[in-house]
Order: C-alpha cells, then structure tokens, then sequence
C-alpha cells in the first residue's frame, strides 16, 4: 500500500463512505488512542490537506494507516458517471508507486473511460438534458420481467394462427403428430430463449435488444446487418398483423352486409386507422403501451377462458351440426392420428405454417433498455413465456380435437338414428349422418373445413373474435415499439451512413419518436398494398436469421473460452445452441428456399460493407476472442513444425523509430512482406525513463493507427534504452513470439555519418555486428533524398493528429512502369539478395519492371560463368532470365573517384606511421574509429573495389527503378567503423534509385529441391 503522513481529521465513524471499518472490534476507550499506545496524533500534510472531502480516499481509519489506497468499489468498473454524486475514481499506479503530485491524478477518471467506443453509453441522453436544467430529473419508467418481458413475449407469441390455424393443423396432423410439430418449435425457440439468456447475463445490457445482444458478441459486422434487417421486418410485421386485424373486421362487415368501400380498400382504410392509433398510443410513452399490452392479455386469457368453459358446455344441436359433440373418446381417438389432405397435407408443410406462431420470443429482448434489470427479466421473462404458451397450444390443440370431427355438413337435418346402416364416419355413433359431403370434400364444418372452429366451440363467440383482435393488435403494438428501439441503437452506433438523424430520444425514456415515424411509414406503405402473402415468408426468415445468429452468438462466446464470458445464467449448453443456429437456417429454407436465399443475400451484402468500411468500435466481441484463439493455437503449433528452406520467409524487424518519421522504409518492407511474413517497426526511446513513460502508451496507440491507415501489416513495438545500440540489441532478442521471430533487421543507411559524434557511427555499425552475431540478415536502405521525414513535419504524439496529418508518398506506393530491377549479386549470401527483388516483383506496382542480374567474372570466361549463372536462377525458379557478367570489375578506378574516397577517410585517419599495433590502440584509446596506415593498406583492394563498383552502377544502372547490392562486410575488431561507412558512402553515392545493400546470414533461403 502506498503510504501518507497520517492527517488529522474528525472522528467521525459513518464518514467511511464505502470503506471498511474496525470500530465494531475495538472499545471506545481504545479507539481514543493510537495504535502501540501512541495518542492519535499526526503530523499534517499541508499540501494534501484540501483534498480530504467527504469523497476522497485519504481516510487512516480502513487499515489502521494513511492510504491513497481504496477497497473495491463499484463506480470503478462502472463506464457512467453517476448524477447524484461525484464520480469516484482508482488512483493509478503511478500515484501508488511514483511521487505523489499535490493535483491527486487519482481523482481523475482512469484513461479506458475518456476513450470510450462508440457504443452506446449509459444514461447518456439523461446526462445531455440534464446540462443547463433547473429542474430536477424525472425517473424514466421501468419494467419487471412479467409486465416487461413474458406478458409482452405471451402476446407476439400468441397470433391469428392459434385462433384459426391451429385446429386445421390438429385436423390434418392428428394430435400426436401436431404436439411433435408444436414441441419441435418449441425446442428451437427455447435453445434461443437459453442462448438469450446467458447472453443478457454476461454484463449490463443496454437498449437495443437483438441488435445489441448480437453486436456486442459478434461484434458490428454481423451485428449491423443482422440490426438493420430485424429491424425493418419488425416495421413490416406491424403491417402484417394490422392486416391480419383489418381482414377480420373487413369479414364482419361483410357478414352484416356493411361494407365501406370494397373488400380491397377496405383492409386499407381499416389499416391506416388502426396503425395510426397504435402510432398515438406509441407515442405517449411506454408506460401507456404497457397498459395497452396488459388490456390485450386480459382480452386473450378472457377468450381462452371462455374456449375451454365452452368445450364443458353440453353442444347444441346447431353445434353438433357443426361437427362438435363435447368431450368424446372415440373423437379424441380419431383425431389421434393423421388425416393428410390438400397441397399443405404433409408433416414439414404444417410445420412451416404452425412455426411462424412459436416466434415472437424476442418481444421482451427488444425493450431491453426499458426493463429495470434486463439480465433478470429477459431469462426469466421470455423462458417463462415460452413455456405457458406451449402449454396453451398443447391444451387447446388436444382439448379441440377430442371435441370436434374433422368433417360435418352444418346441416340440423342431417340426423340419424344410431346405428343407421350406410353411415360412415364417428359421427354416425352420435346421430348424424356426415357421409356425403365426406366423401365428395364438400363438407364446410367440421375441424379440418371451418378456421372458426374455436369460436363455434366456445362459450360465447364474441370473445374469441376480441382475442383475435387482441392477438393482432398486441402483435402489431410490440413490432411498433420494437423497431424503432432497435433502430435507435443502431443509428447511435453510425454503422451506416445517413441514418444518424433517427437516433436522437426524447423525455425521460430516451423514445425514438423519429424511428417512430419512420416505422409507421413504412408500415403504412405496406399496408396500402394490401397484399402481404409474397413479403411474409422474407419477414419469417429474417426472424429466423436472428435466432440462428443468436445461437451461434452463444456458441462462439463458449468455444473462445474468452475470461470476459461469464454470464450469471448457467442452464444452456454451447452444443444445444449450435444445434439451434444449424436448425434455424434449415427451417429457413424449409419455409421458403427463396426467401431464405434473399436474407442471406441482404445480410452478405451488409456484412461486407462494415467489414470495407471497418468503423472505430470497440465492443470486445467473442470474434475478436477467436482471433486471439487461431492465432495463439496456430503460434503454439509452428513450434511442433521443423523448419524448412522451402518455407522460409523474410521476417522484418524495421528499425523505423517513429514509422511515420521513415515511411519509406516501411514502404519498402512492407511491400513485400504483406500477407506474406511478419513485419515489427522497432522504435527506441533514448533517454532517462521517467521522462518517457508519460508518451510512451500514447505514441504506440498512435503509431499503430498510422500503420493501419497506411494498410501496412505490420507491428509496432518501442523499448526503453540507454542508447541505440542496446535498444536495437533488445528489440532483435526479445521481438516475435515463437517461429514467428524476425531474422532479418532492416535499417536505414545513415546519412549524416561524417557529422554526426563519432560515438554515434560507432553504436551505427555496432549494431550491424550484432545483427550478425544473432545470426541475422541485414537490409540497408539508402535513398538520395534521405528517409528521415521528421524535420519536414511536426512530430505528433497525439494519435488524432498523427492520423490527421498527411501521409507522405513514397517511391514504393506508386507504379514503377517498364523500369528495371537490378540485382548485383556479388557474393553468395543464401540467397537473400535474389529472394527480395523477387518477392517485390510479385507486387502489381512492380510487376511490369524487368529484373536484371549482375554477377562478377572475367573475359576470358564470361559465356561460361553467365551459363553457369543462369542455370542455378533457372533451378531456382525465380524467373530471372536476363544475366549480365562485369568482366571490367576488377578494373582500376578512375584516379578522382580515388582522391575522393581518400579525401573522405581522411579526417578519421591516424596518420600513425605504420607503428606497431600496441602503440596504435593507445593513440586510438577514446577513438576506435580512427583508422591506422596499416588498415588503410591492408584494406585498400577493398576500398578500390567500393570505388570502382560505384562507377559500374552509375555507368548499368542510373535509370532503374531499384538497385539491389550485396552488402560487404567489414571483420568486427579489425575494420573501424568510419572505414566501413566509407565504403557505404562511396558504394551507393550519386545513384538517383533507391539502393538497396543486403546480406543474408549466409544460410541457404533458396533451395532447387523438392524436399
């Protein structure tokens, strides 16, 4: 614990807000002295005095000492500040563990609140009205699980088809059959009803429901198409079941010969109003719909009620006409087994008309934002809706078919005496006769012919019609309220252009009263075509869509075995939801192969826009938890991999510093190894740590969002060093993970070597020799305008303004053209020097450029040595086809590139005399970089062939796009460092190409072989 002088201050015990207390452990007596029997006295801390407030952390009473410190505490793990109070923050680690500043930093909120994504934060509506207003804030309406989730789930569950569709269904299926269908989508609904519920118990749900719950787990690319779609089909649902509304009342016009217009019109004009209505009682406020959604539910438990007193009531004879005779064995019997007539007479075409009424369970999901503890609610709720009606379908499905036969006349005369000869059928055991219009199919009555049978069952037949009435327009009201919920979500996550103005709320709620126009538009639009039958199976499928992806929401939370999926619901299995996703796609094209083609269709295209446009979100997705999984598992298993030649790939380390002060070099790199080998910009900080700390977390957010708008892949990692060289040592040890470790260190060519301290080109080669001792390869890049950028720009901390700055071009980002590639393979190195021109040449900006390769030799025997040359590139398979021998290499340079060469080792010679070696080190001793007589001499063959090379390169290679050279080595211990830079000078001066000086670690990288 970091520790303070103790401060006086009151004795006051209930001061501790939220700390933990001994007073309970200790008498009176002794808590009035100190602790060891000392009096409770200390010295005060006159710079930290006025920070003790009621909220602050400074209080000797938790521990029995003076902490900074703080115990575990909600509002810090909390992503919203609280209204009524202060917001209570963590001290950082650098207040416990550096010098404590007079300004308490730990006050301030932690950085991982400051930079929060663009999700959709808590009560931020609430916290933007409240600014400027006097008024206290009214508390938003919240619901419980029974009047937020399973009332309102009950309702969409329950629809027309459980009034007029279900019996038909019991009639053709037979109720052993029809209960298999019925507990076959059951069991999808149920899988999502559990998949739903260890997803909303995996942290604090917002609004947004299935948009949400989607989106937050698999994060935007499958969460904003699936949001976009669910959200229009619940828009076009609300005009599907006003429609299915204005149809029954446009039948009892006709029935009493009322009509308005004319049947089409009238389901129009009927719509309109009742959507408008609908719309009015929307925008009054949740708390209104919600008294509208219980009004329904009373109307539907009051119709089931009066369904089954009427099964119990002794059947009339105008009933019995009818086909229904009260509860009866043989009735039940028959109707036991299946009947199959008509086109839709099979097991899945009753299945796919029965399943559309077992969906409806997100209803509670979809308000999310409105219930007060959706992580209790939705479970609860929607499993608990689920299974009541279930248990209402089962009912009525056996109940109706124990009751009714599938065929009868409706006729009162058609009565018999039992035992009547020539009568067929069950009803001919209970005196009527049925056998004539059975057997022509012409009968209208009976349960397999007439979609009214409920309301001929019941008691009073009014009431089934009010709780068709009350299915639809519940039905209807919950898709109005659902749509525009999920819409806002998705508008205030701006995944989508142009859709940002239908995000704003309004009052204490937050309602979306501009979704909620929206919506009724688009309903309104549908409802005036009137005709529905073609856009209904894309809606059930886009229902369907959402279920499946629910379900594989929860199964790739549990197979990523990600530390952040722990949801407090524990009743589902991973397997069971992938059962449930794969059932859901095939139910889809169950119902409508096209219709299924067209949603997957719509959710491609939108899949692939987020994914193109890669939108600023952070919501810690389950995909993101995969990646981190394949790419852990795959790192682990290249261990168990041996290393191979044909497999070998250029790994990167780039000492760029900052990468935006070289982009050249990246560049370069980078255009090579993309999707193709690893590449780690190195960047170290010179200097005191202290002083770095404070930009080192913001420099490598910033330099990552560099690398990523350039679409350069690659890493960024900096260390912390006293000097280059020990940086560079650093980063070539410790850089890559497993196999995935850099073998080849790129750097730039140092182009102020003869200014710069001597010091300084010393550390400069230094760490080429250790990039050889690590048993690396080497790339130099020199360029004739330099690669250093950073005094023509600002240099930016700051990863807003270095993404807002402009991103310098380079050579390699634009089209080389017809240009030539010309590779000086002058020593045998492995092979490197060939593999990388070729890499490059696969590029499309290099793809036209030819590639040239220059080899030494001598004249009497170039034919040979260019044979033997292009022989090995042809078993190398590189495509090199253009071969040139430098017969005059080995040619005198000219005499005033000689005096140039001596002119420029000059100001680092000894000028010693040839002494011996002891006298020479103690003349060098505090500059190693000076140059003896004896070296001069000993490497002047060497230093005449930098000479003469420059002037082959002028003389071949003056136009090519790049030039590509062996690097020369100079023997660690017997070549200074300023010899070895003039060699560099002198090899690549004057070429107006970018020069390119590599040398493999002499280690095969190219191989002719097949294993």
């Amino acid at each position: 614990m970091a520790e303070l002088p103790m401060t006086e201050r009151a004795n006051d015990p209930g001061h501790s807000n939220g700390r933990f207390t001994i007073s309970t452990l200790i008498s009176t007596e002794d808590s009035s002295r100190g602790h060891y029997g000392q009096t409770d006295l200390a010295v005060s801390d006159t710079g930290l005095a006025s920070h003790l407030t009621h909220n602050s952390t400074f209080y000797m009473r938790t521990f029995g000492y003076n902490t900074i410190d703080v115990v575990p505490a909600y509002e810090h793990y909390a992503n919203t500040r609280l209204s009524s109070e202060m917001k209570k923050a963590r001290p950082t680690l650098a207040d416990l563990h550096s010098f404590l500043k007079q300004g308490n930093s730990h006050l301030h909120p932690p950085a991982y609140e400051l930079h929060q994504s663009n999700g959709l934060s808590e009560a931020d509506t609430e916290e933007e009205a409240g600014e400027g207003d006097e008024k206290p804030k009214q508390e938003p309406v919240r619901f419980g699980w029974m009047k937020g989730v399973m009332i309102r789930c009950m309702l969409n569950i329950w629809g027309v088809i459980l009034y007029l569709r279900l019996p038909w269904i019991t009639a053709q299926a037979g109720i052993a059959l029809t209960w298999l269908i019925i507990l076959m989508s059951v069991t999808v609904t149920t899988i999502t009803g559990l998949s739903i519920s260890a997803i909303s118990t995996n942290g604090k749900v917002k609004s947004g429901g299935t948009y949400f719950l989607i989106s937050r787990s698999l994060g935007p690319e499958l969460g904003g198409s699936i949001g976009l779609i669910f959200a229009f089909a619940n828009a076009v649902a609300v005009a599907m079941h006003t429609v299915g509304f204005a149809e029954t009342v446009r039948d009892l016009l006709q029935e009493h010969n009322s009509p308005i217009v004319d049947p089409t019109n009238d389901i129009r004009i009927i719509g309109i109003i009742t959507v408008t209505v609908l719309l009015g009682i929307s925008l009054a406020g949740m708390e209104w719909e919600a008294k509208a959604q219980v009004l329904f539910f009373i109307v539907i438990m009051i119709s089931f009620i009066n369904y089954l007193v009427g099964t119990v009531i002794p059947a009339s004879k105008e009933k019995q006409a009818k086909g229904f005779f009260s509860y009866k064995a043989d009735i039940f019997a028959q109707n036991f087994v299946p009947n199959w007539r008509g086109p839709d007479g099979s097991f899945f075409g009753l299945f796919s008309i029965f399943f559309p009424s077992a969906t409806g369970i997100l209803a509670g999901a979809n308000i999310s934002g409105d219930l007060k503890d959706p992580a209790v609610a939705i479970p609860k709720g929607t499993l608990m809706a689920i299974f009541w009606t279930t248990v209402s379908y089962l009912v009525i499905s056996a109940t109706i078919g124990a009751c009714v036969v599938r065929d009868a006349s409706g006729n009162v005369n058609d009565t018999i005496s039992v035992g009547f000869l020539g009568c067929e059928g069950i009803a001919c055991d209970h005196g009527w006769n049925f056998t004539e219009c059975a057997e022509s199919h012409s009968c209208h009555y009976g349960l397999i012919n007439y979609y009214q049978s409920m309301s001929m069952v019941s008691g009073f037949a009014p009431l089934i019609t009010a709780g068709i009435f009350g299915a639809t327009l519940s039905s209807a009201l919950a898709c109005l309220v659902s749509a525009p919920k999920v819409f806002q979500c998705l508008c205030k996550d701006q995944l989508y252009p142009a859709i940002g103005f239908f995000g704003k709320g309004y009052g204490k709620n937050d309602e979306p009263l501009r979704g909620y126009l929206l919506t009724y538009i688009i309903a309104i639009g549908f409802i005036l075509i009137a005709e529905l039958n073609s856009i209904a199976p894309i809606i059930s499928n886009f229902f369907l869509c959402s279920y499946a992806l629910i379900n594989f929401s929860c199964f790739h939370a549990s197979i990523t075995n990600s530390p952040g999926w722990r949801p407090s619901f524990r009743f589902y299995s991973k397997w069971a939801a992938l059962f449930g996703a794969v059932v859901s796609v095939v139910i889809m094209f169950l119902l409508t192969w096209w219709a299924a083609l067209i949603a997957f269709g719509i959710v491609i295209f939108l899949l692939g826009y987020v994914l193109y446009k890669k939108p600023e979100v952070n919501w810690g997705s389950s995909v993101q938890a995969g990646s981190y999984n394949m790419a852990l598992n795959y790192s682990v298993g290249l261990n168990e991999v041996d290393e191979h030649i044909k497999n070998y790939r250029p790994q990167c380390l780039v000492l760029t510093g900052p990468p935006n002060f070289r982009p050249a070099l990246v560049d370069f790199v980078g255009a090579f190894t993309k999707n193709l080998s690893l590449m780690i910009c190195g960047n170290v900080l010179v200097g005191p740590r202290q002083q770095k700390l404070s930009e080192f977390r913001l420099m490598s957010s910033g330099h990552n969002k560099w690398l990523t708008k350039r679409k350069v892949k690659a890493f960024y990692t900096d260390v912390f060093a006293e000097d280059l060289r020990t940086g560079a040592q650093i980063l070539m040890q410790a850089s890559g993970l497993g196999r995935m470790k850099p073998n080849i260190l790129v750097i730039g060519y140092k182009k102020n070597w003869q200014a710069d301290h001597p010091q300084m080109v010393e550390d400069y080669i230094g760490i080429l020799h250790d990039a050889f001792d690590f048993r690396y390869g080497v790339c130099m890049m020199r360029m004739k305008e330099g690669l250093d950028i950073s005094r023509l720009m600002q240099a930016h901390m700051d990863p807003d303004a270095l993404l807002a700055e402009h991103q310098a071009s380079t050579v390699f980002q634009v089209e080389q053209g017809k240009k030539t590639i010309d590779i000086y393979w002058l020593f045998d190195d492995g092979g490197l020097t060939l593999l990388i021109p070729y890499l490059l040449g696969r590029k499309k900006r290099w793809g036209k450029c030819k590639i040239r390769v220059f080899v030494g030799g001598q004249i009497s025997r170039m034919d040979e040595e260019r044979k033997a040359i292009i022989s090995l590139l042809s078993k190398f398979r590189l495509g090199f086809h253009e071969v040139h021998v430098l017969p005059d290499i080995n040619q005198k340079p000219r005499p005033e590139h000689v005096k140039r060469f001596d002119d420029l080792i000059a100001p680092f010679r000894l000028h010693d005399g040839f002494k011996d070696e002891v006298e020479v080190n103690e003349m060098r001793l505090g500059c190693p970089w000076k140059i003896s007589d004896e070296e001069v001499a000993k490497n002047k063959v060497k230093s005449l062939r930098q000479v003469r090379m420059n002037e082959i390169l002028l003389d071949y290679s003056r136009d090519a796009a790049l030039v590509i050279i062996t690097l020369p080595i100079g023997r660690k211990g017997r070549c200074p460092s300023s010899l070895y830079m003039a060699w560099l000078e002198t090899l690549s001066q004057d070429l107006r190409p970018p020069v390119i000086l590599a040398r493999g670690n002499q280690e095969n990288v190219l191989t002719f072989y097949c294993q």
